[in-house]
């Protein structure tokens, strides 16, 4: 099939100071970019230095884009109570009509997030052009929205030609806002070359390694974590590696010492992707205390490289955390954490790297999600077909 030229509109994406925000949509963006023509514009807010009205500005730093044409596009903060409700989507319009103008007049409009649904649409019926969103964020199933985002969020669903959310999990919180739209739910994307299994079989090894993988804040779970590790002292045949940081921190690591459990537990920080990567290549076993997940992006990294889950039913991972890849427990419960623990320990050996890294490579590699919003984007071709650029 043609390859189309797909404009990403997000409202988070990777940046020198988060470099670890909107990782997901840029997947998306690599896994489009095998079969369609990508540029990806951040719209990453009001800038208070700023002179004029609006700027956009095209990434020059390769570790962020990673391959993919990226522009940034800030505003100037404006005297208004809602500045963003007027400057925003007037500062996107006119950084889409600067792209148009270099010679990228996009078939598809692909924007990531409810709060870049709102400018896309807007092009998007202006400029007669499909508009698909993928929707992350656990403020729906969470119930967390305030009544200002839910107004953007319905206008921006109601008017999307589809909406695209990471679960079913998360498509059922859309709906039980009250929030009718066309959906079609597409997961996230696992860099399957980086999150692989090691090239030589894994020899069993004391302890056994099991990692922790998040920002370490109360919905991630750490603190049940904790109790359970604590409780698992009848084993002496497991550390935990936590990787991550977060304002929780300081609390967690006086939790491990309080427990005695200081030389069986290690703290090692935020760690890039390809560090990320190896940890869960030296690991037994992934575990995933949280209490909310939209997708559980980590989750599906640790099952490309072959080691099993231990997870919590809280949103995403129960989609696909199966028997033969892993267990799932009840969240919020450090009783029913600590008995998975102790099981899968136990019964490492019936899990098979291969099998499982096999099995998330048939879901969530560039090449299948690719070709499967590859497909959505065909699927509305007989509408760009008639835009009116």
């Amino acid at each position: 099939m043609e390859r189309l030229k797909i404009l990403f509109i997000t409202a988070s994406y990777p940046t020198k100071e988060q470099p670890v925000a909107g990782v997901f949509v840029r997947e998306h963006a690599k896994a489009v970019q095998i079969y369609d023509h990508v540029v990806v514009l951040h719209c990453a807010g009001p800038d208070l230095k700023l002179k004029r009205l609006w700027q956009m500005e095209k990434e020059t730093d390769e570790t962020l884009t990673e391959g993919i044409v990226t522009y940034r596009v800030r505003y100037r903060r404006l005297r208004t109570p809602r500045p963003s409700l007027f400057a925003s989507p007037w500062s996107v319009f006119q950084a889409y009509r600067g792209l148009v103008a270099q010679g990228f007049c996009p078939d598809i409009i692909h924007a990531n997030f409810h709060e870049a649904g709102m400018p896309a649409v807007l092009i998007a019926k202006l400029k007669r052009i499909p508009v698909v969103i993928t929707e992350h964020s656990s403020s729906f199933p969470r119930r967390l929205l305030p009544p200002f985002d839910l107004v953007k969020a319905w206008l921006a669903f109601r008017w999307a030609t589809l909406v695209l959310p990471v679960s079913h999990a998360l498509q059922e919180g859309i709906e039980r806002y009250g929030i009718r739209a066309r959906f079609r739910v597409v997961p996230n994307v696992v860099d399957t070359a980086l999150f692989s299994p090691p090239p030589h079989p894994r020899q069993e090894h004391h302890p056994k390694r099991i990692l922790f993988v998040g920002v370490l804040v109360p919905v991630k779970g750490v603190a049940y974590l904790l109790q359970a590790t604590a409780r698992l002292r009848h084993r002496d045949d497991w550390h935990l590696d936590i990787v991550g940081n977060g304002p929780g921190r300081e609390q967690y690591q006086r939790m491990a010492l309080d427990s005695g459990l200081r030389d069986r537990i290690t703290f090692h920080g935020f760690r890039p992707k390809r560090e990320v990567a190896e940890f869960m290549r030296r690991a037994d076993l992934l575990v995933l205390p949280s209490l909310f997940e939209t997708f559980a992006a980590v989750a599906a990294e640790a099952l490309a490289t072959g080691i099993p889950v231990l997870a919590t039913s809280c949103g995403g991972p129960e989609e696909f955390v199966t028997d033969d890849v892993g267990l799932l427990i009840p969240p919020g419960n450090a009783d029913a954490l600590c008995a998975g623990l102790d099981y899968m320990l136990g019964h490492l050996h019936l899990y098979h790297r291969i099998q499982i890294s096999q099995y998330a490579i048939n879901r969530f590699s560039p090449e299948v999600v690719g070709a499967t919003l590859h497909g959505v984007y065909h699927s509305l071709r007989p509408r760009a077909q008639l835009k009116g650029r």
